[in-house]
């Protein structure tokens, strides 16, 4: 019979300098006999199979190392090149995406509902049958989403209407001639044209003033032929800005005022598409619809102004403003470089901040133009004055970093921040953005900005739109809430003070213009829903009430909520109120 021998023990007698390593498993010794005949344990070589994550100065220094994307801390602190392997880069990036993946699938739970700008309803009316079918709430869920207290059909806190912005008054064989022909009087035309430079151009100064009047003082020199066939994109852009001109006059009742300004939309909409604007584009038509989308927004048609917004965006790409006028035009003039680089910007930043106030993906995303070339040439046409261009260049800072970082996050319902480190950084971001604004945008007062309203009113809402969009984003990050950090209160409550400070003021010195502008009015109502959430959580916790009684921070907080109900409750009053600030009003007051 044969037999089987049993497999040879894992071990080896072996002279004192002989050595193993490697893994058991592979067959190696296990053990080594020892001169007595015992059995010892091999001690076998470790040998390292994972790759280094550090950064490589901390592996070279044998120092602690946080991982930190684009710099660790320790190189942050030693102010050293912070640089990882390619291994290293391409495990965070994987680790990355697939924990962005896990978080789309299942979002966090979060206190505070900021990124919707309320909490919304206990008891939300039940839709009617129609607007509850797949394909009526489905298809607009990016808007109707963040309607609070209202049926998803409309909305008269975000402007979802259902009547189509752009009436039409025009017939089939009229063409630009039959738009050309309703414009007003020039003494009219002058009249508004001062307001919108007066008011829109300090907020959004994409329009060079000079060069518009000579071409505008040219279209009506011109014999009626000749004006009928001037280029259809100036009309446009004159129409919008006689449009948006009439919002912020006060000589004539709302109803009225609102009902001339809707006619010259429209015949700037008219004269866009008689200039085949969706087939090409030019500077003057994206101007006009840079316009015609803030317009839209104001009169009460966010969603409609969202949507040709995503017209605009596409038509800016197609023009190639989203790159480098060095690049794609380098024999142009330096003026048309310099207005194709403040379109861009005025572009982004509507893009940008209505992303913020709706919570939806920013789409002008892609683009080299950079910040640092708006630069004035006095020598130059283009030459601009240096506050204009020190307002652009900060606003255009903060809207690259506000895109990035909170847009993005808060399209997807992601939190903003998902470690402390990367928070305590991006406040960091914040703060560095807050200190490269000139010193008139930062070191001011309410005393001081009540004689410079006079002096300089020009100055004071580009103070004011700059101070309410930093402290908005800021109160956004220190609300913002994840699993590993929690919403800081105490910070939120001190940003949303700073940034519905400026729509006060706003209201104290231009109280009419406080009442058109929408994406001000509405960042107001979202800081004061943030101030109202905190204050209301705060009352849940143990000795909150005395807290919110005695703690200036949340007496001022309390009394930021009541002076913007007094606000609202002012504007919602009389035979023309608003019915926008009505429904603010009441959803307030259950904060207080």
């Amino acid at each position: 019979m044969n037999t089987v021998e049993p497999e040879s023990p894992a071990y080896a007698t072996i002279s004192p300098d002989t050595t193993f390593s490697e893994n058991p498993f592979a067959g190696s010794p296990s053990a080594i006999r020892i001169g007595d005949g015992t059995l010892e344990p091999l001690k076998r070589k470790q040998k390292r199979n994972k790759p280094t994550l550090s950064c490589e100065e901390c592996v070279e220094r044998k120092t602690k190392c946080d991982r930190g994307r684009p710099n660790c801390l320790a190189c942050i602190k030693r102010q050293a090149e912070c640089k990882y392997a390619y291994v290293a880069n391409i495990l965070e990036e994987t680790g990355r995406i697939s924990g962005t993946a896990r978080r789309v699938t299942k979002p966090p739970k979060r206190n505070l509902s900021l990124s919707n700008g309320f909490d919304g309803p206990k008891h939300a009316p039940v839709p009617d049958e129609r607007s509850a079918s797949r394909g009526s709430t489905s298809s607009s869920i990016g808007l109707l989403s963040h309607v609070p207290y209202s049926h998803p059909t409309a909305s008269n806190v975000f402007g979802i209407g259902s009547e189509h912005p752009f009436a039409n008054y025009w017939t089939c064989q009229g063409g630009l001639p039959e738009t050309i022909s309703v414009l007003p009087d020039k003494i009219q035309a002058d009249i508004l044209l001062e307001r919108y430079f007066e008011c829109v151009d300090p907020v959004y100064p994409m329009i060079h003033r000079q060069t518009f009047y000579a071409d505008y003082e040219h279209l009506w020199g011109l014999p009626q032929p000749e004006k009928d066939r001037t280029d259809g994109a100036l009309i446009a852009m004159l129409f919008a800005m006689l449009a948006i001109g009439t919002q912020f006059v006060t000589t004539s009742p709302p109803k009225e005022r609102q009902q001339t300004a809707e006619f010259y939309v429209s015949a700037a909409h008219q004269s866009l598409r008689m200039s085949s604007y969706l087939s090409k584009a030019s500077v003057r038509s994206i101007q006009a619809m840079v316009l015609i989308t803030y317009f839209l927004i104001n009169d009460n048609h966010a969603s409609d102004g969202w949507a040709f917004a995503g017209i605009l965006i596409r038509q800016a790409y197609a023009m190639g403003l989203h790159r480098d006028p060095n690049i794609v035009c380098p024999t142009a003039s330096p003026f048309d470089k310099q207005l194709r680089r403040k379109l861009w910007q005025a572009v982004l930043l509507q893009d940008t901040f209505l992303t913020v106030l709706l919570s939806l993906p920013p789409s002008a995303t892609h683009t080299d133009v950079s910040v640092a070339d708006l630069i004035d040439d006095e020598s130059s046409i283009a030459s601009s004055d240096p506050t204009d261009t020190a307002y652009m260049r900060g606003s255009w800072t903060l809207a690259n970093l506000v895109q990035e970082t909170i847009c993005s996050p808060r399209s997807l319902d992601l939190p903003i921040c998902s470690t402390p480190r990367q928070k305590t950084k991006l406040l960091v971001d914040f703060k560095s953005v807050y200190r490269s604004f000139p010193d008139i945008f930062r070191s001011w007062t309410p005393a001081s900005l009540t004689n410079l309203a006079i002096a300089a009113p020009r100055v004071v809402r580009q103070t004011l739109f700059l101070t309410s969009n930093y402290f908005h984003n800021v109160m956004l990050l220190h609300s913002s809430f994840s699993p590993e950090v929690p919403i800081n209160s105490r910070g939120a409550l001190e940003a949303a003070h700073d940034a519905i400070a400026a729509f006060f003021l706003l209201y104290l010195f231009f109280e009419s213009e406080a009442k058109v502008w929408w994406v001000f009015n509405h960042r107001a109502f979202l800081e004061c829903l943030c101030i109202g959430g905190i204050l209301r959580d705060e009352l849940k916790e143990e000795g909150g009430e005395e807290t919110v009684l005695r703690d200036q921070l949340f007496i001022r907080g309390k009394e930021d909520l009541v002076r913007m109900i007094e606000i609202m409750q002012q504007m919602s009053e009389g035979e023309h109120g608003s019915a926008v600030a009505a429904t603010r009003v009441e959803v307030l007051r259950a904060y207080i």
